[in-house]
């Protein structure tokens, strides 16, 4: 039997990976669903869907039998909201629609549909507006009490779930990192570009963030191989699981590996924000696309997004020492039959090699062949 998977926010970084790691699983099909374009894996098909169209949505989706699964891993968020808009009113209003606009057309008397899978992640322990949590965080804990549209799409799927004959999981992921260009909540991209910028001025790669923070890391492929898994294990229904590599990181101790991948020196850190850093950079960027002939948009925002305010968000930028550990664990998932891990100093180098190998940044090897000529 053929499984057909939704993959919903197919350009994101959650949403890529899943894309690509269903279109190679035998007997899957893979059917990506982004508002703009596609950058199709082998074997996948796609839907360019605007999810805030209700009436797009279920002309898209209301006929079709064929959809046994989906992947949600969209997120609307407000140009220039990326931290603060996580607690505005309209942008949950919006999450919550986009989600009852996939899900309603494909709930329906003599519909395929089996399995839903939807992301969360740390902000449903409120790590982004509470000093500290205890640690580490459990998937059993009473709900942290502040307002957040994870609760309105959780309590809208179980209550539709109820009434079916599908099941869901929730997955909470931490920190992701993954390859995608122009996603929001990506910092691979937007540190490669602060990275070789600083390059081209004859810098070392100096840490630009806050204070040290113990902290987890997910790699996106992890992700994937997590939602492979929950589409089809009994032991995943209806559950919520945290997601991680299996270790945890500073981002000063990783320093190094990061600078090493990029073939770059280590500089003394220069704490700054990089979305301030990076904001006027544009005909830097253009020069260094022209100089390597690069592959990457030369539109500097199409590829990191607002990856550059995430980063500050995650590397700590403007906080006073000291920070509590964020540590979500990871037991239940791992007990319920799902044990992949990955070192995230690997993960780093993955990331950052693939950019390299897709000519989507420079390699250490192409600035020696530029100085050499």
């Amino acid at each position: 039997m053929t499984n057909t998977v939704l993959v919903v926010g197919a350009t994101g970084v959650v949403g890529q990976a899943c894309l690509r790691h269903f279109a190679a699983l035998p007997g899957w099909r893979a059917v990506g669903v982004a508002r703009r374009a596609i950058a199709l894996p082998a074997g996948a098909t796609a839907l360019q869907l605007d999810l805030q169209d209700a009436a797009a949505c279920q002309a898209a989706l209301g006929a079709r039998d064929d959809i046994t699964h989906v992947v949600y891993a969209a997120v609307y968020e407000q140009p220039g909201g990326l931290v603060g808009g996580w607690r505005d009113q309209e942008q949950m209003r919006i999450n919550l629609q986009m989600l009852r606009n996939v899900v309603e057309p494909l709930d329906r008397p003599g519909g395929a549909l089996r399995h839903v899978t939807i992301m969360q992640g740390g902000k449903a322990y409120g790590v982004h507006i509470h000093p500290q949590i205890a640690v580490p965080a459990r998937e059993r804990w009473p709900r942290d009490p502040h307002e957040n549209f994870y609760w309105l799409q959780e309590d809208f799927l179980r209550e539709r779930q109820a009434k079916g004959q599908w099941h869901f999981t929730i997955m909470r992921p931490r920190i992701v990192f993954g390859d995608a260009a122009g996603s929001n909540m990506n910092p691979i991209p937007a540190i490669g570009v602060y990275a070789w910028l600083r390059h081209e001025q004859g810098l070392p790669l100096a840490y630009p963030g806050g204070p040290a923070r113990v902290n987890q890391a997910i790699d996106a492929d992890l992700i994937a191989q997590a939602c492979a898994w929950a589409a089809e294990s009994p032991n995943a229904r209806n559950e919520t699981f945290n997601l991680e590599n299996g270790d945890v990181f500073v981002w000063q101790n990783v320093w190094p590996t990061i600078a090493d991948a990029l073939g770059m020196p280590v500089g003394e850190p220069e704490p700054q924000s990089l979305a301030t850093a990076l904001a006027d950079q544009q005909p830097a960027w253009e020069r260094l696309v022209d100089k390597y002939q690069l592959a990457a948009p030369r539109d500097l925002t199409a590829f990191i997004g607002q990856g550059a305010a995430y980063a500050d968000f995650q590397m700590n930028h403007g906080r006073a020492a000291p920070l509590p550990p964020v540590i979500m664990s990871s037991v239940k998932i791992r007990q319920a039959g799902f044990h992949a891990c990955m070192d995230t100093e690997d993960m780093f180098r993955k990331w950052f090699g693939q950019l390299q190998q897709r000519r989507l940044l420079p390699t250490a090897a192409q600035a020696r062949a530029a100085l050499a000529a």
